[in-house]
């Protein structure tokens, strides 16, 4: 995969983060994994988003839930090296089929706008955050179980946009330990993610200029399609 490939991939992920609040592993990860395989998107996309969340948990911190952080984040780091050690030792087409499965079954729940029962009691964070941690660990995509404990708790946009944010990092920071006590920090992952860096750079400055000009409403539906088509494509063998 080329520089500039991986640098537009890069982008195109960290401006829907920007804006939308998620979105940057589930977009960068498919298409990187066709290109780089697994063993090399999985580590590389966790370098490029712990550079990006912490500029965006910076921006957003102001409505950031540290009691819901400690538990979502707690679960999440028990979860974290079992992702990490199924990525690594299982087969890279079953990776792929359930990463598109995940993928796909999420983009889908978000597009019919399904209701899901309110919950009330805050423990059920451990739940969905021990989820979130193993898609972390496997592939960098926490957001889907987290983005449905928030709506099932209510979470205003600002906290969305806040403890994703804020769970993002902490898993980030988790899964590079990870990673390099794995030795899967290459010469061939340094040297793609500083092809990553203006794609990075160009994705924060313009997500961040212009999320406010944006329709959010419209934006998420217009990636949600394009996250459906990506899953699909990576389920089909």
């Amino acid at each position: 995969m080329s520089p500039f490939l991986i640098a537009l991939i890069i982008f195109f992920a960290i401006f829907t983060q920007s804006v939308a609040g998620f979105g940057l592993a589930l977009i960068s990860m498919p298409l990187l994994i066709e290109g780089l395989g697994v063993e090399v998107a999985a580590p590389l996309v966790a370098l490029v988003a712990i550079t990006a969340e912490l500029i965006l948990l910076i921006r957003y911190r102001h409505a950031l839930n540290v009691k819901t952080l400690e538990r979502l984040s707690l679960a999440s780091l028990v979860g974290i090296p079992i992702g990490v050690f199924v990525a690594s030792h299982a087969d890279e087409r079953l990776v792929l089929t359930l990463l598109g499965l995940v993928v796909t079954l999420y983009a889908l729940y978000a597009l019919l706008r399904l209701r899901l029962p309110a919950v009330q009691h805050p423990n059920w964070a451990f739940g969905f955050g021990f989820i979130g941690g193993i898609l972390s660990g496997a592939y960098n995509a926490s957001g889907p179980p987290v983005v449905i404990y928030g709506t099932c708790r209510g979470w205003s946009p600002a906290e969305f946009k806040s403890n994703l944010q804020g769970f993002f990092f902490v898993n980030s920071v988790m899964v590079i330990v990870t990673h390099t006590l794995a030795h899967h920090y290459t010469p061939y992952v340094w040297e793609n993610y500083l092809a990553a860096l203006p794609g990075l750079g160009l994705g924060l400055v313009l997500g961040l200029s212009l999320d406010r000009f944006v329709n959010p409403v419209r934006f998420r539906q217009i990636v949600l399609v394009l996250l459906v088509a990506i899953g699909i494509n990576l389920i089909l063998p």
